[in-house]
C-alpha cells in the first residue's frame, strides 16, 4: 500500500470541501482532497450566496465569475406569493402578496452602502464545477473524485487514514497533520462520537429540478423566490416554492427550474418521481404544461449542530458540524464562511508562526454563529405558516371551507381588504428570511483570536435587518469606498488573505510597531472621509485586521508604546 504525506487531508469535496481546498492553495498549505463522487453533484441543492460569501469570492478572485453566470440584481429583487401561474378559475393566477428582498427596492440603499458585492442566486450544481475549475487552477491542487474514506485514526502528532476508489481496486494510506471533515456529517462525524443536537427530522422534502418553458405564464422577472399557496395542497410548504435555475437566463424565459415539495415522513409519494409531474401541474394550473424532469433529490429538513466543531486534529466544517432547513439560505455560505475562517488558523499554525492554541478558536468563534444561523433558519421555516394564517386558512378543513377563505381574502368587500390588511401586517415578519441584511453580514466573534477592548456589541435588530457596521474587535472590517493609486477600492480589497492588516490614520507612527510585531503585517494609512466615519478610532488608532477580514484589535488612540501593544496583541490572537 502507498503512502502519501501531506499537510491537510480533507474529505468531501463539495463547498466546503472546495472552499477550504482553494484556501489552502492560496496559503501554500499541501492538502490531499478525496471525494467518493466521481465528479460534482448534479442536484441543485443551494442557490443563494449572500454578500458576505460573495465578498470571499471576491478576494479568491471569482466574484464576478459568479455575479456574471448567476441571477442578476434585478431579477432576485422581491419574493412573490401566488395562487397559480394558469389556470382559468376564479382563484388563479392571483398574487397574494410581493416584497423586496436580497437587497431589491427599498433596501437597495443599505445593502449597497455596506458591501462591495451584491448577493448573487446561482445554483450548486453550477457553482460546484466552477469552485472545483479555480482549484485546480491553483498551486499544489490535490483533488481526488471517485475516492473515498475507508478508515482513520488520530494521534498526538497527526491523523493516519486509508483511501480507496469505490471500486476497491486502488487503496492507500494518507498521513496528514490535520483531517478537515467536509462529508455532510455522513462519514466522519459519528465515528468520533459527535452528537447533532437539535430537530433532526422536520418534513421530508423533494427538490424536481426540471426542464420548462414558462415564459408566457410570468409578467414580473423581479422575484427570485415564487411560493405558492393554494386551498387543495394546505398552504405555503405544501403547495411549494420554485427558483430559476438558468442556465443562460434567471428570467421568466429560464429554461430550468427547481421545485421543492414538503412531505410528512410517512407519505410515500415522496419517492415517487411519476407521481411529481401531474403534482407540478395541478400546483401551477398547468395541464398541458411540457415538463422534463432532470433530476429529484429527496432530503430531510433538519435543524441539529454538533456539539463539537473539533476533535483532536480532526475539524468539521459545512453540513458536517451543522444542517439548516432552507430559509434564509444560511447552509452553504455558513460552510463557506466556516473554511475562511478555519484555514487562515490552520496554515498559521502549519508553519510555526502560531501557538496550536489558536485552533481552538475556530470552535469558540464558528460554533455560536453556527447555532444562532441553525436557530434563524428553523425560525424562518416556521414561519411561513403566517401566510395561511393571514388568508384564513385552517388545517385538516374541507377544501371547498377554504376555498372560501380564499375568496373572501381576494373579494372586494370589507372582509377582503381587511384580510387582505391583516396578511400584509403577518407578511412583513417574512423580512426575517428576506430581508437578514444583518444575520447575513453582522455576524461577530465575542470571543477567540481577538483581544476585546471591553466595549459594548452594538445592539442588533431581533428581526435580523439592521446592520451596525463596526470596528469593535471579533466584527466583520466595515466596508467603505476609498481612494487608492487613483483607483476606487473597498476597504476589503486591502485584506487579501496572507497576512494582518493595520488600518490607521498616521502611518508613519505604526511602521516600526508593524515590522517589529512578530507576524508580517501591512501598514495601510487611510484618512478618506467615507472611512474615517465608520472607522472609530482617532487619527493616531489602529485597527488590527484578520486574514479572514475580521477585526482581531484596535487602539482608538495612539497607545503610550505602540510597538508593545501591537506585540502584545498579536501573541494573543495567534496564542503565542
Amino acid at each position: 500500500m502507498r503512502d502519501i504525506e501531506t499537510g491537510v487531508l480533507i474529505i468531501g469535496g463539495a463547498g466546503a470541501g472546495l472552499a477550504s481546498a482553494i484556501e489552502l492553495s492560496r496559503k501554500g498549505i499541501p492538502y490531499h482532497l478525496v471525494e467518493r463522487y466521481p465528479a460534482p453533484s448534479p442536484a441543485p441543492k443551494a442557490h443563494y450566496l449572500n454578500q458576505r460569501t460573495m465578498e470571499i469570492f471576491r478576494a479568491w478572485g471569482i466574484e464576478q465569475d459568479v455575479a456574471k453566470k448567476g441571477t442578476p440584481p434585478e431579477h432576485m429583487a422581491t419574493v412573490g406569493w401566488y395562487t397559480s401561474l394558469g389556470g382559468e378559475g376564479e382563484l388563479d393566477k392571483k398574487t397574494i402578496f410581493l416584497m423586496d428582498a436580497f437587497g431589491g427596492g427599498a433596501l437597495h440603499e443599505a445593502y449597497e452602502r455596506d458591501s462591495a458585492c451584491w448577493a448573487s442566486n446561482y445554483p450548486q450544481l453550477r457553482l460546484e464545477p466552477l469552485l472545483l475549475a479555480h482549484a485546480r487552477s491553483l498551486p499544489g491542487a490535490d483533488l481526488n473524485y471517485g475516492r473515498e474514506l475507508k478508515s482513520f485514526e488520530q494521534d498526538a502528532d497527526g491523523v493516519t487514514a486509508v483511501i480507496g476508489d469505490r471500486d476497491g481496486k486502488d487503496t492507500y494510506r494518507v498521513r496528514a497533520k490535520y483531517m478537515i471533515a467536509a462529508d455532510g456529517g455522513r462519514t466522519v462525524g459519528p465515528q468520533l462520537g459527535v452528537e447533532m443536537q437539535g430537530a433532526p427530522r422536520l418534513f421530508d422534502m423533494v427538490t424536481a429540478h426540471f426542464q420548462a418553458d414558462l415564459a408566457k405564464h410570468i409578467d414580473d422577472d423581479s422575484p427570485m423566490i415564487r411560493w405558492f399557496n393554494n386551498p387543495e395542497r394546505g398552504g405555503s410548504w405544501g403547495s411549494g416554492v420554485m427558483v430559476a435555475l438558468g442556465p443562460e437566463r434567471y428570467d421568466r424565459h429560464s429554461r430550468e427550474w427547481l421545485f421543492h415539495f414538503a412531505f410528512l415522513p410517512d407519505d410515500p409519494a415522496q419517492f415517487d418521481e411519476t407521481s411529481v409531474i401531474p403534482r407540478l401541474r395541478e400546483l401551477l394550473r398547468l395541464p398541458d404544461q411540457e415538463i422534463t424532469i432532470l433530476k429529484m433529490n429527496n432530503w430531510q429538513v433538519q435543524g441539529v449542530l454538533a456539539d463539537r466543531f473539533r476533535v483532536g486534529r480532526v475539524f468539521l466544517v459545512g453540513d458536517a458540524g451543522h444542517r439548516h432547513p432552507p430559509t434564509t439560505g444560511l447552509g452553504l455560505n455558513s460552510a463557506i464562511q466556516d473554511a475562511h475562517n478555519l484555514i487562515w488558523k490552520l496554515a498559521r499554525v502549519l508553519k510555526d508562526e502560531a501557538g496550536p492554541g489558536l485552533l481552538d478558536s475556530y470552535e469558540t468563534e464558528r460554533r455560536p454563529v453556527c447555532a444562532r444561523n441553525v436557530e434563524w433558519a428553523l425560525l424562518t421555516f416556521q414561519n411561513h405558516a403566517v401566510f395561511d394564517v393571514g388568508i384564513g386558512l385552517i388545517p385538516n378543513a374541507p377544501i371547498e371551507v377554504n376555498r372560501e377563505q380564499f375568496r373572501v381574502f381576494f373579494s372586494n368587500t370589507p372582509a377582503g381588504a381587511t384580510r387582505r390588511a391583516l396578511l400584509a401586517e403577518m407578511a412583513q415578519t417574512q423580512r426575517t428570511e428576506f430581508q437578514a441584511h444583518d444575520i447575513e453580514i453582522g455576524f461577530y466573534y465575542e470571543n477567540g483570536a481577538l483581544v476585546p477592548d471591553g466595549t459594548a456589541a452594538p445592539a442588533r435588530d431581533p428581526m435580523g435587518g439592521i446592520y451596525h457596521p463596526t470596528t469593535r474587535p471579533g466584527h466583520r472590517m466595515p466596508h467603505a469606498w476609498i481612494e487608492r493609486g487613483g483607483k476606487r477600492v473597498s476597504t476589503h480589497d486591502l485584506i487579501d488573505g496572507s497576512r494582518f492588516v493595520l488600518i490607521t490614520g498616521d502611518a508613519a507612527g505604526w511602521s516600526a510597531a508593524a515590522q517589529n510585531a512578530g507576524a508580517p503585517i501591512a501598514v495601510e494609512d487611510i484618512n478618506d472621509a467615507a472611512w474615517r466615519a465608520l472607522s472609530e478610532i482617532e487619527k493616531g488608532g489602529a485597527v488590527l485586521v484578520r486574514p479572514d477580514g475580521h477585526i482581531g484589535w484596535r487602539a482608538k488612540s495612539a497607545p503610550a508604546d505602540r510597538g508593545a501593544a501591537l506585540k502584545s496583541a498579536i501573541k494573543t490572537i495567534l496564542a503565542r
